[in-house]
């Protein structure tokens, strides 16, 4: 029964998401939405990219990694580098910079996560710094001035189909004997290692595809603003990010995608205000961790989930 409404779930929560890309395509389609809207949604999604997979780390494996712009800037530079100097198709290209900044978290992921708590931020911190300075010096990549010329590429369908990707993949992980280990870890460390779970193999694999996906959204990112830069991949990326995760609510793929939806709309509302932008986005995240700690989802997930009488019940959230 429980495996029933799971598929249940999964089905109707595709055919939700299909329909949505079906209105928001008309719209484009037919010039409804204006190119600041259709960026703005575009960014909202490799947002939630970027979220959902930095909450596989931090939210579901209990790890504090504060790099991803490292990764992120990692697949941007890849990517733009294969379709400019390469002339690799679009989706090769964001698979090459995904690979390699799945390459990255693994050398980095490897050593490091036999950390624990502030010194494994310290170590990713210092990674995505390490990251940013060899771009900045450069000149392959046009050093401080940014790599530019990058051809437009990225639009709604790419965005979409990636973000699905990237959900589901997780998602499916998440409810896997592996997801199961790598909550295990979050939950308690010592006694998952006494019951045989090999913390390290399993907070590696974590970071390694969190580290993927985080480098599809910098291809996707780089072909939408046809210009990279170093500084675009600083600590405040990370930052920024990590307050994605925690604001949706940590370990809940859910929490993710609303804390992405809600924070770039606050950014995107609040660009005509930059002298008082970050104080009402500063006050905001502090009203939050005083009234809401766990974020707005919590641990929970949406679910459609039927009555006993048959019933629809709708949708609502369950731990």
């Amino acid at each position: 029964m429980a495996m029933m409404r799971k598929n249940k779930n999964f089905f109707i929560g595709i055919l939700l998401s299909l329909f949505i890309y079906l209105v928001f395509q008309v719209l484009i389609t037919m010039e409804i939405l204006s190119d600041f809207w259709i960026s703005t949604i575009i960014l909202i999604s490799i947002n939630i990219i970027l979220g959902v997979s930095l909450n596989l780390i931090n939210g579901f494996t209990g790890q504090f990694s504060i790099g991803h712009a490292g990764f992120m800037s990692i697949g941007a530079y890849l990517s733009a580098i294969m379709t400019l100097d390469f002339h690799l198709p679009f989706p090769f290209a964001l698979l090459v910079g995904g690979v390699t900044a799945a390459l990255a978290g693994f050398v980095i992921g490897v050593p490091s996560l036999r950390l624990k708590g502030d010194y494994l931020a310290i170590a990713t911190l210092g990674f995505g710094e390490i990251i940013r300075i060899i771009w900045l010096n450069t000149e392959y990549v046009g050093g401080a001035s940014g790599l530019s010329g990058i051809p437009s590429l990225t639009n709604w369908t790419w965005v979409f189909i990636w973000m699905m990707i990237t959900i589901v993949v997780v998602n499916n992980f998440v409810n896997s004997t592996h997801g199961r280990a790598c909550i295990s870890i979050r939950e308690n460390e010592i006694a998952a290692e006494a019951m045989g779970i090999y913390t390290t193999k399993y907070k590696v694999i974590a970071f390694v595809m969190g580290s993927f996906f985080a480098g599809i959204a910098g291809g996707l990112s780089a072909h939408m603003f046809y210009i990279i830069n170093p500084n675009s991949f600083n600590f405040m990326k990370s930052f920024e990010i990590l307050v994605i995760v925690v604001l949706g609510g940590l370990g809940s793929t859910t929490g993710s995608i609303v804390g992405a939806i809600v924070l770039t709309m606050i950014f995107t509302l609040l660009q005509d205000y930059p002298e008082i932008r970050m104080i009402i986005y500063s006050l905001l995240l502090i009203l939050m961790m005083i009234f809401r700690p766990k974020g707005l989802m919590g641990t929970r997930e949406f679910s459609f989930q039927m009555k006993k009488g048959g019933e629809e019940h709708g949708t609502h959230t369950s731990a």
